[in-house]
């Protein structure tokens, strides 16, 4: 499961504590989603509201600050044939970006841990690479449980 992450640290020190939640919370990402054999790759950067900011520019065109940012590498119904068939090369399902600092900030405001605020952003990130929305009402019904069980399955909490 480790080697289908890769974590970098850009322009922030390396933490240990930051990979270990990371890799806890996506091993049970992969476990829920039966992805243990899929071969599937997660790319995880961890940043500055600086750098998020302007790769949130240069790609989507939105000139502002932000906690996550997610690019998919595929269509849900291409993922979810990737999972079935078991594909034996590895892909790149896609990169997540986190702010650090959006992070603190967020646990501070929200009254909970920073562990729980990490966590929730690479759950988040990693639902958006899977295809999963929440622009929309009806989507947001189907993404947000899918989090909130991850989270509760790890006793992860407000």
């Amino acid at each position: 499961m480790e080697e289908l992450i890769e974590i970098e640290f850009r322009d922030i020190q390396t933490n240990n504590e930051y990979e270990q939640i990371i890799k806890k919370v996506l091993a049970e990402c992969y476990k829920e989603e039966k992805m243990q054999n899929s071969n599937l790759c997660i790319s995880i950067i961890l940043t500055t509201p600086a750098n998020i900011k302007e790769i949130n520019t240069k790609f989507r065109n939105i000139e502002r600050e932000t906690d996550v940012l997610s690019f998919p590498m595929f269509e849900k119904e291409e993922i979810e044939e990737m999972i079935q068939n078991g594909n034996e090369i590895p892909e790149v399902l896609g990169d997540i970006i986190v702010s650090i600092e959006k992070v603190k900030e967020q646990a501070q405001e929200y009254g909970h841990s920073f562990e729980r605020e990490l966590a929730y952003m690479i759950v988040h990130g990693f639902y958006h690479l899977m295809g999963y929305d929440h622009i929309e009402e009806k989507d947001k019904i189907k993404m947000r449980p899918k989090e909130e069980k991850i989270l509760e399955n790890l006793d992860i909490k407000r």
